[in-house]
C-alpha cells in the first residue's frame, strides 16, 4: 500500500482550509498557539498538524475559552496530558440544563396569544431579553428559546397585566434567579469541585471525574429552588390572602363621640319596637353587641387558619 502523501499549505491555503485569516494565523504564531512552519528557502511552509490545531483552537473559542486558557491548554496537551477530559467537562457544563425543547412561532401567532394586535416596542423588548430570537433570512418567524417562559407570559396578559409590566418583572426576576445560580456555583466549587480543578488544566481523570459530577449534580439546582419557591409561595400567598380577604378586627375607638345618621325607616321601626324614649340606648347596644360578634369571629377564623397551616404532612 503506498503512502499518501503529507499535506502542504502555504499560508494563503492553510488560511482558507482552516477558515482562519492569514492575519489570525501569524498572531497565533506570535502568541505561540500555533507551531512555527517549515521554512523552505524563502518560503514557509505549513502540514496538516497546523490545520488541525487551527481548528482544534476555533472550536476552544466557540466554547467560550479566552486565548490564554487554550494557549494552556495547548501546552498541556503537547506536554503529554490529554485534552479529552476538559473537552468532555466542558460539553457537560455548556450542555442544555433543561428538558425543554426551543420551538418556532409566526409573527401572527405572537399577535395572536397577546391580543391581535402587532406592537412593535413588544417584540423588541422580548428579543432583547431573549424570550425570542429571530431567524435570519425569516422575517415573519422567531425561534423561541424557551416556550413554557413565553406561555407564562401570555397567561399573565390574559389575566390582565400589561406586557411592559410582565417585561419589567422577568428583569428583576433574571437578576436574582442569575444571583442564585451564581451562589449555587460557588457552593458547589468550594465544597465539590475544588479538588478536582486545583491543576490548571485539570488531568484527564479530574476532569471526567468532575463531568460526572456536573451530570449527577446539574438537576439539583432546579429541583432546590422548586421545593423553595413552592414553601415561599405557600407562605406568602396564604398570608396576602389573609390580609386582603381576612377581618379587619376591632375599630379604633375615637375619644370624642360621633354623631351617625340612620335611615329614617330604621328609627320608625326602632321607635315601634322599644319606644322612643328607649331607642338612643337599643340602638348603642345592638351596633356594641355586632362588633363584638364580628370581634369573635374574626379570632375564630385566625385560630383555625393558624391551626390548619401549623400541621405538617
Amino acid at each position: 500500500m503506498s503512502e499518501q502523501p503529507v499535506a502542504e499549505y502555504r499560508i494563503e491555503d492553510l488560511a482558507h482550509h482552516s477558515g482562519a485569516t492569514v492575519r489570525t494565523i501569524r498572531a497565533y504564531q506570535d502568541r505561540g498557539l500555533l507551531p512555527k512552519p517549515e521554512r523552505r528557502g524563502r518560503a514557509n511552509v505549513y502540514g496538516s498538524t497546523h490545520l488541525a490545531r487551527l481548528r482544534q483552537i476555533a472550536d476552544l473559542l466557540d466554547r467560550g475559552y479566552t486565548l490564554a486558557s487554550i494557549k494552556e491548554l495547548l501546552e498541556a496537551w503537547d506536554a503529554g496530558r490529554g485534552l479529552g477530559g476538559v473537552l468532555g467537562l466542558a460539553a457537560e457544563v455548556q450542555g442544555p440544563w433543561t428538558d425543554e425543547e426551543a420551538a418556532r412561532i409566526t409573527r401572527a401567532e405572537l399577535d395572536g396569544k397577546f391580543g391581535g394586535r402587532p406592537d412593535e416596542a413588544a417584540v423588541a423588548e422580548a428579543v432583547d431579553l431573549g424570550v425570542l430570537e429571530r431567524i435570519p433570512g425569516h422575517a415573519d418567524e422567531f425561534l423561541v428559546p424557551s416556550p413554557q417562559e413565553l406561555a407564562v407570559a401570555a397567561e399573565l396578559y390574559a389575566a390582565g397585566v400589561p406586557l411592559s409590566a410582565i417585561s419589567g418583572h422577568l428583569r428583576e426576576l433574571r437578576g436574582q434567579v442569575e444571583h442564585i445560580a451564581s451562589r449555587f456555583l460557588e457552593f458547589t466549587t468550594e465544597h465539590v469541585f475544588a479538588r478536582y480543578l486545583g491543576h490548571r488544566p485539570p488531568t484527564d481523570a479530574d476532569a471526567a471525574e468532575a463531568a460526572s459530577l456536573v451530570r449527577r449534580l446539574r438537576p439539583l439546582a432546579q429541583q432546590t429552588v422548586d421545593a423553595e419557591l413552592a414553601r415561599a409561595m405557600r407562605t406568602f400567598a396564604t398570608r396576602h390572602l389573609q390580609q386582603h380577604l381576612g377581618a379587619e378586627g376591632p375599630p379604633t375607638m375615637d375619644s370624642e363621640p360621633r354623631s351617625v345618621t340612620l335611615p329614617p325607616e330604621t328609627i320608625r321601626a326602632v321607635h315601634r319596637l322599644v319606644g322612643q324614649e328607649n331607642a338612643a340606648a337599643f340602638i348603642a347596644a345592638a351596633a356594641e353587641r355586632e362588633v363584638q360578634a364580628r370581634t369573635l369571629d374574626a379570632l375564630t377564623s385566625k385560630n383555625g387558619d393558624s391551626r390548619q397551616f401549623d400541621q405538617r404532612p
